[in-house]
């Protein structure tokens, strides 16, 4: 056991110092770098492509995709006219440090505002893993049941940000929001909460606004 133990750390000793690399590269471009984490299903494809159509006019905008298999979430973001890299880890449950260190090297992603990684989907594996972003998204949907924040402490404790999706079906499914928000507000006291609906437009403002200020409150730190 202590054996396991000792290459675990190890691989996240690396993995740390791959994201102090790539979190000291993100301070010098001024980009602001965002890690999306969710169960799937939860939205986070379809939150960004709100978000594209509603910054892209705006900010440069640029997306790393991690999937098991497949390139249709980067294909989606494609279609929207941003740059997009798809990371296929083949059976990994998370992305980690070097996988988008590689990536942005052998890319030449063109320069961005605001770079998001969407990390493989569930709500555990990628939450131990620093990619160098300035925060961690958590989302949960409506649909998924108001019991997530407690049952998956870790990510929802470490998020900046957490965003509620696909609100608009809260007549219609079983899913109290205040008691999402009490279990958001003790597990991370800090962090924020954002409703939105993709398909209504419900709360993407508040989202956008919070991107631009985010953006400008880390540009302004640097200056």
């Amino acid at each position: 056991m202590a054996e396991v133990v000792d290459v675990r750390a190890r691989v996240l000793a690396a993995n740390e110092e791959a994201a102090a690399q790539l979190r000291r590269d993100f301070s010098e471009s001024g980009a602001l770098v965002l890690n999306l984490i969710s169960s799937p299903g939860s939205g986070k494809t379809t939150l960004l492509e709100a978000t594209v159509r509603a910054l892209g006019g705006r900010l440069r905008l640029a997306g790393i995709e991690g999937d098991i298999a497949t390139e249709r979430d980067a294909d989606r973001l494609r279609a929207l006219g941003i740059p997009a890299v798809q990371i296929l880890t083949g059976g990994a449950c998370h992305l980690d440090a070097r996988q988008v260190r590689k990536v942005i090297d052998e890319a030449h992603l063109p320069g961005f505002d605001i770079l998001f990684i969407e990390n493989v989907g569930n709500l555990i594996c990628p939450t131990s893993y620093d990619l160098g972003e300035d925060f961690k998204v958590a989302l949960v949907s409506v649909t998924e049941g108001d019991d997530k924040p407690f049952k998956y402490p870790a990510i929802f404790a470490r998020a900046g940000v957490t965003v509620v999706t696909k609100v608009d079906l809260l007549p219609h499914v079983t899913f109290d929001l205040a008691a999402v928000k009490e279990q958001l507000a003790s597990l991370n006291p800090t962090g924020k909460v954002v409703l939105t609906s993709a398909r209504t437009g419900e709360g993407i403002p508040d989202w956008c606004a919070l991107l631009e200020q985010s953006l400008a409150v880390k540009r302004k730190a640097m200056a």
